[in-house]
């Protein structure tokens, strides 16, 4: 495997293991460690590290060893506002948009989502809930607004490991359901209320609480999420990785 395919593992690995809450705010990245864990330079993970930083997902700053973010109240205030404004103008342009493929491909997401629920998934649920926002996104056929979307959905995976409380999925579920249904009918007063309204209730969740550290050992941690997300080799069939990929820390808020 080239180098390159190395770093972007190590990068895709640390991404999702962030989006996931396995590693935690205020985990502290080691380049010498990471470096060992995926077998690359440290160069290379200086700038696996930079292209997280870049998310808001990692600090670096004039810190010796990069950690994991930890955005302050007004940070995550200011994500939430620009998010808003974002999705509001998504579901407009998904509705100019629509066609019914649009909806059986959203319909399947969360139907994803309502199994990784039933099977006690949190983490996959919480990385689910935020793609299909990011899917939606997609559905604009807007590049630019798709990646700035992707953004703010992750760093309110973040915001949300840092402030959230526990939360069932069940409703995130359902309203992901009620916006599918008036996309379909394409209503947009109604659509963009209840777009509104979800993340309304995502921000009033986020409430300042004590960090819950998690207990694994990052090398753990990392080899789970680089074997999730490393391609296949010619000839080996296809796993489904998220239930492995469970913690036991503080779980359940949806995005």
């Amino acid at each position: 495997m080239s180098h390159s395919k190395k770093s972007d593992i190590a990068y895709l690995a640390i991404r999702r293991a962030i989006i996931e809450q396995a590693l935690t705010p205020g985990t502290k990245l080691p380049e010498d460690r990471l470096g060992a864990e995926f077998k690359v330079s440290r160069t290379l993970i200086r700038a696996a590290l930079a292209r997280l930083a870049s998310e808001g997902l990692v600090d670096v700053g004039n810190k010796r060893t990069a950690t994991v973010a930890q955005p302050s109240l007004d940070e995550a205030r200011a994500v939430f506002e620009v998010r808003r404004c974002l999705e509001n103008e998504v579901v407009r342009l998904v509705i100019s948009r629509w066609t019914p493929a649009m909806g059986a491909a959203l319909e399947g997401h969360v139907r994803e989502e309502e199994l990784a629920a039933k099977a006690g998934q949190a983490t996959a649920s919480i990385r689910l809930a935020g793609e299909f926002h990011i899917k939606l996104a997609q559905m604009t056929g807007n590049p630019l607004l798709e990646r700035y979307l992707s953004d703010v959905a992750t760093r309110c995976s973040l915001i949300l490991a840092v402030y959230g409380r526990p939360h069932s999925s069940d409703c995130a579920i359902n309203e992901h359901r009620h916006l599918i249904d008036a996309l379909r009918k394409k209503d947009t007063d109604r659509a963009v209320h209840l777009m509104t309204d979800h993340l309304v209730g995502i921000e009033s969740r986020a409430l300042i609480s004590s960090i819950v550290q998690s207990d694994a050992d990052l090398s753990s941690i990392l080899a789970r999420y680089a074997e999730a997300v490393e391609p296949p080799k010619a000839g080996t069939p296809l796993k489904a990785p998220t239930k492995a990929l469970n913690t036991k820390r503080r779980t359940g808020t949806s995005i």
